[in-house]
């Protein structure tokens, strides 16, 4: 390949975890801020085009569909509990069909099981459902397009262990969903017969050996490489680590109360978030000096980086600012029922988080290996030449 191909071709690597996560929490923020179906499912949509288009072939990487089937049980089972446990419905309400009534003593009133059930409830339910499906898909993103191992390299020394706790439980389904696979193509080889419920009996048992020989492999090496170590630090270092840490997380969930909660003190926003920042920041230093490592050729946050969490980012600032369109766009009323709209801006900026496919590089895959050259074909024995080697 000549060079100037080389110059305009972009050079496989894999993204800085951190940033993946970055783009994923920040449009979780923005998804949480709206139940516009519309709105939602551009999310999704932008969610499963970065992910097809940038996802590698590690084992973590094939789980985003799991988190897909998961994130439609959940909106099946918010639909089921709105429907079964009913709050009323008034005189201009749709009744789509009516459950069976069930008394309920009074001291559990305002809350009533079975009665009619409405085309604004199911739907109100289906859109709630919808937001924290979304949720739980950019989780999953982040889960899929980050690589967890490199994450460790990032973390502070006091979150080291946990992190590598983090690490290994994360990379449990995948592995499993591997084990699975293999335990399959080995059956389909050898013949195995059964399928279905039969079946699961010679795949699970394997699966379940696989999954011990595995743990008690990582237990060893983990135990060899000191993994649970006490450290150096004394009693009364671990100890205002602890409290500046228990104090850090009190504030940072009071600022976060502040800032959701219109009618809270002013004080429990912004100011106590910034105060639980710079205390958890002080505990995770503190905690940090009794653990020593070394990073070999350490991550970098480059261009392509910065501009995946910029579009992220730029989809959460845009959805809590509202400016440049109707605030009430992000949560559609429905009374009376109408088709929602989908608010321009909004729209545009998750949009532009999709962006993120296009500016983080293609994904590092592992080149196959050169094919093996076939066996010659032996020679005929008319056509050899046989040579007296001279004693």
């Amino acid at each position: 390949m000549t060079t100037a191909a080389l110059a305009g071709r972009r050079v496989p690597r894999t993204l800085h975890p951190v940033a993946w996560w970055a783009w994923a929490l920040a449009l979780a923020t923005a998804a949480s801020r709206t139940t516009n179906p519309l709105l939602l499912l551009l999310v999704l949509a932008v969610l499963g085009y970065v992910v097809t288009a940038r996802r590698t072939d590690a084992p973590w990487a094939r789980g985003f569909g799991y988190y897909l089937w998961l994130a439609l049980v959940v909106i099946a089972i918010r639909v089921l509990f709105r429907c079964v446990f009913a709050t009323g419905v008034t005189a201009s309400d749709h009744i789509v069909f009516t459950l069976p009534h069930i008394p309920t003593p009074a001291w559990y009133a305002g809350i009533e099981i079975g009665g009619p059930v409405s085309l604004e409830a199911v739907l109100s339910s289906a859109f709630d459902g919808l937001r924290l499906a979304c949720l739980i898909c950019c989780i999953g993103a982040a889960n899929t397009l980050a690589n967890p191992k490199r994450a460790l390299r990032v973390l502070p020394g006091a979150l080291y262990e946990l992190g590598v706790a983090v690490t290994v439980s994360v990379s449990v389904a995948p592995q499993l969903v591997q084990s699975v696979q293999r335990v399959s193509r080995a059956r389909r080889l050898r013949a195995g017969g059964g399928k279905g419920v039969k079946a699961l009996r010679g795949i699970v048992v394997p699966v379940l050996e696989d999954a011990l020989e595995r743990s008690l492999k990582l237990a060893a090496a983990m135990d060899s490489r000191g993994y649970g170590r006490s450290g150096s630090a004394a009693r009364g270092s671990r100890r205002v680590t602890g409290a500046l840490m228990l104090l850090g997380m009190a504030g940072l969930c009071a600022g976060a109360y502040g800032l959701l909660d219109g009618t809270a003190p002013a004080f429990l926003g912004i100011p106590a978030l910034l105060a639980g920042s710079v205390l958890c920041c002080a505990g995770l230093a503190l905690g940090g000096r009794r653990v020593r490592r070394t990073t070999y050729r350490p991550d970098r946050f480059r261009a392509a980086e910065w501009g995946v969490t910029a579009s992220g980012i730029l989809a959460a600032v845009t959805l809590f600012g509202t400016v440049g369109y109707d605030p009430t766009d992000l949560t559609p009323s429905l009374h009376p029922l109408s088709w929602p709209a989908l608010p321009l801006v909004p729209a545009v900026a998750v949009l532009l988080a999709g962006a993120a496919g296009l500016i983080a590089p293609p994904p590092d895959q592992p080149v196959p290996s050169a094919p093996t050259a076939a066996p010659a074909k032996p020679v005929p024995a008319r056509h050899r030449t046989e040579v007296e080697v001279p004693q």
